[in-house]
């Protein structure tokens, strides 16, 4: 009798414990199947409340945002090229690279992600702020932090082999810095490696300084250094069609694989991305994780929008936003734009070059990463006919919300006149 009651006791504890474990997932679920459509989950709008307390803070006692920030500094202009794998970014930065009036930095955080491996995004964040913070104010000793036992010279950052600063005079005698063409690796390569302090010396010369690089996950990490009047910092915002940027990845899959994976552990501890790092085709592995972070990019999108909506005036006034297919479709246009925004003269040779540039022979060459000449009809439709239909089901999914932004973005660029 007592070993019966003892039985019954036991099933009723456990039941109700399992009932317990079972409630919050049930809630849960309810609470997402209104955003789940064709088997993928809908992108939501983060908090609204979050993005505008941001901007709150910049304000101190009773001063107002023009009396905080009227009087930054002019002396030089700094800008951050905010964009993500496979966007078009690298000729955007070849826009500025090429131009005699800016030290150009490219992907001056790599080394710190890959000494840094396997360090998720997220908590990479604050260290590519802070680096950026140095490298801006010239100070390039934050780069030996993550070399390890290599002794870093200009022959080991910001893509040395086809640096413009790098590979002209004074520091090397292979090209002029006012002529305009792209600079070919096998050249460069043969420059004498020089000391940091000396690139230190050549970067306070120029009037303005650009940053390219994908590392940033969104836009709010930034707002520090937005903020700091010795910086001044202004922000070029680079978007581009999400299949076409899929379709980009999935070419690139192999070299995309770690850098994904790294996006991805950046938001483990949500249950939505919970799932994104578990693959359901271990066969197809490198190719389940570049496509899944494509979701968060998305995610990441949508929250810059709303960032920048929301911000004060001044920000909107040092932050430009850009989409690639205009940019190859009308690269006049669109560099005369660019180049007023950056307090830069926009000269015929650099027109030719964006021109030609944009008419190339091919979508892309055999290595993805290698800046050229490209079709840019192809480049923008390739996706149409490389993706099947799935695919592009899966991306218009998660990234509807951001795709509906990009074709109605009023309010997020401030007017030519101001």
């Amino acid at each position: 009798m007592k070993r019966r009651l003892q039985k019954k006791y036991i099933i009723l504890i456990l039941g109700y414990s399992v009932a317990l474990l079972l409630i919050p997932y049930v809630l849960d679920y309810r609470s997402k199947s209104s955003y789940i459509k064709d088997g993928y989950q809908q992108q939501k709008c983060p908090d609204l409340e979050s993005t505008i307390a941001l901007w709150s803070s910049t304000r101190t006692g009773n001063s107002t945002e023009v009396e905080d920030y009227g009087n930054r500094s002019q002396s030089r202009t700094h800008i951050y090229l905010h964009a993500t794998w496979r966007t078009g970014s690298s000729f955007l930065g070849e826009l500025f690279n090429q131009h005699p009036d800016v030290f150009y930095l490219y992907e001056p955080m790599w080394n710190m992600w890959q000494a840094l491996y396997p360090g998720d995004a997220g908590s990479l964040q604050g260290a590519v702020r802070d680096m950026m913070n140095s490298l801006f104010r010239c100070d390039f000793s934050v780069l030996k932090l993550y070399a390890g036992s290599s002794n870093v010279t200009t022959s080991f950052i910001f893509g040395w082999k086809t640096n413009k600063v790098i590979c002209s005079e004074p520091l090397c005698k292979a090209y002029k810095k006012h002529e305009i063409g792209l600079v070919q690796g096998d050249v460069c390569s043969k420059c004498r490696s020089r000391d940091l302090k000396e690139l230190e010396k050549e970067c306070k010369k120029y009037p303005v300084m650009v940053i390219k690089d994908v590392r940033v996950l969104d836009l709010a990490v930034l707002v520090p250094l937005v903020r700091d009047p010795a910086i001044n910092l202004q922000i070029v915002q680079l978007f581009r069609d999400p299949r076409a940027v899929h379709n980009s990845r999935m070419k690139s899959k192999l070299a995309l694989v770690k850098e994904s994976i790294q996006v991805l552990r950046s938001k483990k501890q949500s249950d939505k991305y919970k799932r994104l790092l578990v693959p359901s085709n271990r066969v197809h592995r490198a190719e389940n994780y570049v496509s899944s972070a494509m979701e968060l990019i998305c995610d990441n999108w949508l929250n810059d929008m709303l960032l920048v909506m929301n911000a004060p005036t001044w920000v909107k006034r040092n932050y430009m936003r850009l989409k690639y297919e205009n940019l190859v479709l009308r690269p006049v246009d669109e560099l005369q734009r660019l180049y007023r925004f950056s307090n830069l003269t926009l000269s015929p040779a650099m027109e030719k070059f964006a021109v030609n540039m944009t008419h190339g022979r091919g979508y892309s060459s055999d290595k993805p990463f290698l800046i050229s000449p490209r079709d840019a009809k192809e480049a923008i439709y390739a996706w149409r006919e490389r993706l099947n239909v799935e695919q592009v089901n899966q991306v218009e999914a998660y990234c509807s919300e951001v795709m509906r932004q990009m074709d109605n973005h009023t309010g997020l660029e401030q007017p030519e006149s101001e």
